[in-house]
């Protein structure tokens, strides 16, 4: 992942973008090329194609990752502002209140003036520098009333969670600061990517585009071969499932029937048939059906792919989580939040959020997460293929888990 290009203009479009094909190739690195503007690139010095695919792949995974940071920190920001701004709120009602029980304190204090007491204890407790020691002396204690206590008391009170809740207000607004600084790096990150990817796509010879397209559409072809094999071994796994339960179901009712034949006194000549028909089906139960969804998962899923569905079309934008546009883990996320299912925002931690199953028991729903680093996820819909926002440049699309290869792929997980 990575954040979008910005939008294209008649005079800069380029033609077949919308295609996988092209649209890798107009990510390859401007690394790869000289960058000074008074010598030309001789053949010696530029890379294979087999290095600038590398490359590509390259910038798309350290985008990916940069977008992830990015989604992450702007969570936490958003956070830590709620929490600053709740603070904050808190503070003034203390100070507020603060303000009222020192009205209530100097009016004591005015009492005392009058009464001819001189320089009332009252005002030179709220004069103190440390009121609490100066409250603490018995003498102040002596003359107070009990609602002059109570006053006093709730007055240090206050003043100390006032003063507690202040310095927790500071620290979240360091720790705002922080988030804040974190999120300019990862959007920064994100940036100079596809930045480099823009400079190189005005530099790609039409050959170069030809040939990389090639490589694009012979790997589209193994990533639909291979997702077709899967589909295969999953119909396979869902027809050993369904016999095991009719076997299952055949032997349970043989069981129900000879126990009829015992209580009626019957069983001798219909027992060995029933003990012959048992010990037919018993090899086969040892059969080991894959996991399977129950029915309030698939409706669930029904409703996620529904609206991932209806998504197809629409732009990866990095850090988008619609409706207009998506990044990867945004599309996931708005998915399963219509099926009524919270997902966190970023792969990192969509990841953690379900039971991890194996890749041939993936089932309509699941989210497939991909590489090592976790920084693309997909949500599949069966027969090896699944939807996802796959990168800039491209639209929100159908296409098999083994796009990127089968190696790519690091973990399926049911969520809900």
């Amino acid at each position: 992942m990575a954040s979008h290009r910005k939008s294209r203009t008649p005079g800069t479009r380029v033609a077949g973008i919308r295609t996988p094909a092209l649209a890798t190739a107009a990510l390859t690195s401007v690394a790869l090329l000289p960058q000074t503007a008074d010598a030309a690139p001789s053949d010696d010095d530029r890379p294979s194609l087999e290095e600038v695919e590398k490359k590509v792949g390259d910038l798309y995974r350290q985008a990916e990752s940069a977008t992830e940071k990015y989604n992450g920190a702007k969570e936490r920001t958003a956070k830590q502002r709620k929490r600053v701004d709740t603070l904050l709120d808190d503070v003034a009602k203390r100070t507020q209140t603060l303000n009222e029980v020192r009205e209530e304190l100097g009016s004591f204090a005015a009492a005392q003036y009058r009464t001819g007491a001189g320089i009332p204890d009252t005002a030179t407790f709220l004069l103190a520098d440390s009121p609490q020691d100066f409250f603490d002396q018995d003498q102040l204690l002596d003359r107070m009333t009990g609602r002059q206590k109570e006053a006093v008391d709730d007055y240090v009170t206050q003043q100390s969670e006032t003063m507690e809740k202040r310095r927790e207000a500071t620290e979240s607004l360091e720790t705002l600061t922080e988030s804040q600084d974190a999120l300019k790096t990862a959007k920064a990150t994100v940036q100079k990517k596809l930045s480099t990817a823009r400079e190189l796509m005005s530099k790609l010879t039409a050959e170069e585009k030809a040939r990389l397209a090639a490589i694009e559409e012979k790997k589209q072809e193994e990533a639909a071969r291979k997702a077709a094999e899967l589909a295969r071994q999953q119909a396979e796994q869902q027809k050993a499932a369904e016999l095991a339960r009719q076997q299952a179901e055949q032997q349970k009712a043989e069981e129900e029937a000879r126990q009829q034949e015992a209580a009626s006194g019957t069983s001798g000549a219909s027992g060995t048939s029933g003990t012959s028909g048992t010990s037919g089906t018993s090899g086969s139960t040892t059969t080991t059906p894959p996991a399977s969804t129950d029915s309030s998962y698939a409706a669930k899923a029904e409703k996620a792919l529904a609206f991932a569905r209806a998504q197809i079309g629409k732009p990866y934008v990095w850090g988008a989580t619609g409706p207009g546009s998506y990044d990867c883990s945004g599309l996931t996320q708005g998915a399963w939040r219509a099926a009524g299912v919270s997902l966190p925002r970023t792969t990192y931690d969509q990841v953690e959020a379900g039971t991890t199953v194996p890749v041939s028991q993936a089932q309509p729903g699941d989210l497939v997460f991909f590489y090592d680093d976790i920084t693309h996820v997909g949500i599949y819909i069966g027969n090896g293929m699944m939807i996802h926002a796959p990168k800039p440049g491209t639209y929100v699309r159908e296409e098999s888990v083994f796009y990127d290869g089968e190696s790519s792929i690091h973990s399926v997980v049911r969520p809900a």
